[in-house]
């Protein structure tokens, strides 16, 4: 393929990630762009074109030696739960905006150590970019088949480092707040590594299945290479403890490279992500990699006589057959494995160069006194800046250095280098008596061990392979050999430098934090990030500081950096939070570490601190008040959560009895309206039946026909009080538990026949449809006449609340294996919301009714309900979605007579 015709496709593929990112930046609280699939994608920047084109080259000439550098990742991430969750909370909870921030904070707000960490992230990631971009030059000239220029202007890579300068610079800080989340870079890098896992598992399943006849067909073949045997074991315990070595260089990588904690911690905006990181993140780097032998092995059969540079594997076999389609697709699963490192990275690393170095060395006095708009654009421009000299500057040392060695080499040396981190991170996280100057020293000797072991002969190796320090030592001195130091002979160069350097590291961490306490900043921190749980609601409780200082003068501060509207709401809200009042003269220590947070999102922790040091006169504390202090701390923190759940309780069991209390005032009028509705029906008859008696007996000439009519009166009048009479006495049975009921075996849709056949004219009347399929078969045992009691209650409601017109009941049975479930529908006008919990009650009347006065004594559902589940049923109402309402209830298919 010619290069212009590339160079168009990278273009249009760049315009893609702009405008995805733009589109995220837009729709900032999308579901499409926060959730924890996105997420855990953009945690996959771990699998940079090392990953990508480097691993095939391992596995071509060291066979399974490309293994625990993922291996490592997937140990680690079941501590995920614990540690990541907990790096998180300590980073939201103080406006943490990278890993020097993270450290320097924990060892009290320590400029030197965050300028430390800086400086040795800087040195470990900047020839790691330098890497990508040699993977970017590489790919490019093996697709396009041309050689590498030697001429800036004409090496391609030139032009793509400007443009991922640019991207980078332009979308890495779009927030002063450096703790602010970015997503458009998440989600842009979050569809790279969707990409790169599509085109990478796309050329395994080419060259296994296309190229060749499947796993066993490559094996075979290359079983019978040279040194297959001997490549593709873990071999003896030598092999096995250099694997484990480099194991824990990748396991450390995964939580110090400061892409990750970038990704991982930083951009972080739901705790509850990690649960989808947990299972999909290994998924991830496992098919990633199921394809990396494959294609290793498959190389190393098809140019086994050749020259080729097994990193290239992926893209020379498809080349191999003339297949520029998948030729294609590869290279922009690798050149999007690249930039992706090389975004987020220059990203990451520009925010520690602002926070650490520039700004608390040189840039803080000219802050102190600008305005907020100059300050924020101050901050911009040497973050913008910073990214984009990090850029340029890997570019050149891409070109002058990274030429000479291979992808893995220098990743593992990166993986190395910021593994001096490890002591000083996760004793921060878990050791009390970890002290500043232990970090400092550890960090210091570990590096010097790293550069003696490994970096000096790196270097002086490139242009030298004879070097007498490198074959003969130090002085000429064997045993200070920089590849067998102290006659350790066995251990890879990488596994080697990683075993002495984190053996000094880690010596010097604890016994200089054992000899040599630090101060009360530092114990301060130590507790709050050790018990971060404890103090994650109200952490500025758990601030000691002892001085005097002035909110006026705090708030000056805050102004020249937040503006004045901001600083404003973020007062408001503290002083809501605390209880403080809005014109308080003097601060305490809660609003200095308040202060000190909302600034170091923009100026990092160790300028903040400094920054509101220099307004405030602080006193010193003792390292035994510390530990008072923080005792009463927690003491008033537990007692403030006692006392808010307690109120908390309070309020809910006020809630409760007012509900109750409502609800007793409710049945009480209920209760008055039933007694009034019984009075009333017991009076009707009672009065016909005088009445009609009166007549009769004051007159006896009335005429025979009549006098039959009034005796027939006599009789309905006395049969409804009758009627009447009966169901309050069933009711106080059921409710007294004196009811008797007679179980047998019948057929409920028979049951339901019967009940239908007295309520037919009532039926007719109105004209109704009644829709029933009476050849289903449902048998239980139950009370035939109380099923009919129920079945006619129900059935007669419907027959009420259907409409004047097109009337239309159905009923239904469902025949489960133990209980049949019976629904009766109509299509009227439904039940009120409000009404559907009452209905069954013995006190109640829906005033939801076709008429204006509710028809009824309000007894006919509570007797059916109380029959129902006397027959372990349960009866309930619900609206229909087309109109009118249904009642359900339930019967078991089997009884145990009630006694």
């Amino acid at each position: 393929m010619s290069s212009a015709v590339l160079l168009l496709i990278l273009s249009l593929y760049l315009a893609l990630l702009f405008y995805v990112a733009h589109w995220a930046e837009k729709k900032n609280n999308s579901r499409w762009t926060n959730n924890p699939y996105v997420y855990t994608l953009s945690l996959a920047v771990y699998c940079s074109a090392w990953t990508y084109y480097g691993s095939i080259g391992v596995a071509a000439t060291s066979g399974l030696n490309y293994l625990p550098t993922y291996i490592g990742p997937i140990i680690g991430i079941p501590a995920w739960i614990i540690i990541l969750r907990k790096i998180i909370r300590i980073s939201r909870i103080n406006k943490i905006s990278s890993i020097a921030d993270f450290i320097s904070l924990r060892y009290g707000n320590s400029r030197f150590l965050g300028a430390l960490v800086t400086l040795t992230c800087l040195f470990g990631i900047i020839p790691y970019i330098s890497l990508q971009l040699k993977a970017i030059s590489e790919t490019f000239h093996v697709v396009t088949r041309t050689s590498v220029h030697s001429d800036i202007f004409s090496d391609t890579t030139t032009y793509v480092a400007i443009a991922l300068a640019l991207f980078a610079s332009y979308y890495g800080t779009r927030y002063v707040d450096a703790s602010e989340k970015r997503k458009g870079i998440v989600t842009a890098v979050a569809l790279e590594s969707l990409l790169k896992l599509f085109f990478f598992v796309l050329v395994g399943l080419y060259v296994t299945f296309f190229v060749f006849d499947g796993f066993d067909d490559i094996y075979s073949k290359a079983s019978v290479l040279e040194g297959f045997a001997e490549k593709n074991t873990i071999g003896g315990l030598p092999q096995a403890i250099n694997w484990f070595f480099l194991c824990m260089t990748s396991l450390f990588a995964i939580f110090l490279l400061p892409r990750q904690f970038q990704m991982g911690v930083v951009e972080n905006n739901r705790e509850n992500h990690v649960k989808v990181a947990l299972w999909l993140f290994p998924l991830y780097l496992l098919l990633i990699n199921i394809f990396v032998f494959p294609i290793a092995w498959g190389g190393n059969i098809l140019f086994e006589d050749t020259t080729a540079n097994p990193d290239t594997y992926s893209l020379l076999i498809p080349q191999f057959f003339d297949n520029t389609t998948i030729t294609v697709l590869v290279f922009l699963g690798g050149f999007s494995a690249a930039i992706s490192m090389i975004v987020v990275a220059s990203i990451s690393l520009s925010t520690m160069l602002s926070n650490n170095i520039i700004i608390p060395y040189g840039f803080l006095g000219t802050l102190r006194s600008g305005n907020p708009q100059d300050n924020t654009k101050r901050i911009v421009n040497i973050r913008k800046v910073g990214i984009f000299s990090l850029i340029i500057i890997s570019y050149f040392i891409y070109r002058m250095v990274a030429l000479d060695y291979g992808l893995v080499s220098i990743g593992l040396v990166a993986f190395v280098i910021i593994s001096q981190l490890a002591p000083s991170f996760f004793g921060a996280l878990f050791w009390r008596r970890a002290s500043r100057l232990g970090a400092i020293w550890g960090i210091i000797i570990g590096f010097t061990v790293c550069t003696y072991t490994m970096l000096i002969p790196y270097v002086t190796g490139a242009a030298n392979p004879n070097d007498q320090f490198v074959t003969k030592g130090l002085f000429g001195i064997a045993f200070l050999k920089p590849f067998a130091l102290f006659g350790l002979d066995y251990l890879s160069p990488i596994a080697h430098a990683f075993f002495w350097s984190m053996l000094a590291n880690v010596f010097t961490y604890m016994a200089v934090s054992v000899s040599f306490k630090g101060n009360y900043r530092e114990r301060n921190y130590a507790e709050m990030f050790i018990d971060v749980d404890k103090y994650i609601t109200m952490h500025e409780n758990a601030f000691i500081w002892k001085g005097t200082a002035y909110t006026s003068d705090i708030v000056k501060v805050l102004k020249r950096f937040l503006g004045e509207e901001r600083t404003g709401r973020a007062l408001k809200l503290f002083n809501q939070k605390y209880g403080v009042e809005n014109d308080q003269e003097l601060a305490d220590a809660r609003l200095i570490k308040f202060a000190e947070n909302l600034l170091t999102g923009h100026i990092g922790t160790a300028s903040a601190k400094i920054l509101i040091s220099s307004v405030v006169k602080e006193e010193k504390i003792t390292l035994p008040e510390v530990l008072r202090i923080l005792e009463e701390s927690q003491e008033n923190i537990s007692i403030n959560k006692k006392l808010t759940e307690t109120s908390r309780e309070l309020k809910a069991a006020t809630n409760q009895l007012q509900m109750a209390n409502e609800k007793l005032v409710w049945k009480d009028r209920q209760k008055d309206e039933f007694l009034d509705t019984v009075t009333h029906e017991l009076r009707t008859p009672i009065t016909a039946i005088k009445a009609a008696g009166e007549i009769l007996y004051d007159d006896d000439d009335i005429p025979d026909d009549m006098r039959r009519q009034f005796l027939q009166n006599i009789i309905s009048e006395s049969d409804r009080l009758n009627r009447l009479i009966d169901k309050i006495l069933d009711l106080e049975k059921f409710e007294t538990g004196k009811q008797k009921i007679n179980i047998g075996l019948y057929n409920l849709t028979n049951t339901i026949v019967k009940a239908l056949v007295p309520l037919q004219q009532l039926i007719r009347n109105k004209n109704i449809t009644v829709i029933f399929d009476d050849n289903s078969r449902a048998e239980a045992e139950y009370d035939e006449d109380r099923l009919i009691q129920v079945i006619t209650n129900l059935i007669s409601n419907a027959i009420k609340f259907c409409p004047e017109t097109e009337g239309r009941i159905s009923i239904s049975l469902e025949n489960d294996t133990e209980v049949i479930t019976a629904t009766i529908s109509d299509n009227g006008r439904g039940i009120k919301p409000e009404d559907i919990e009452n209905i069954f009650d013995k006190f109640y009347q829906s005033t939801n009714q076709n008429i204006k006065k509710p028809v009824g004594s309000g007894l006919g559902l509570a007797i059916t309900r109380q029959i129902v589940e006397y027959h372990k049923g349960k009866i309930w109402a619900e609206n229909r979605a087309e109109g009118g309402a249904s009642i359900i209830f339930t019967l078991p298919k089997q009884q145990n007579e009630k006694e």
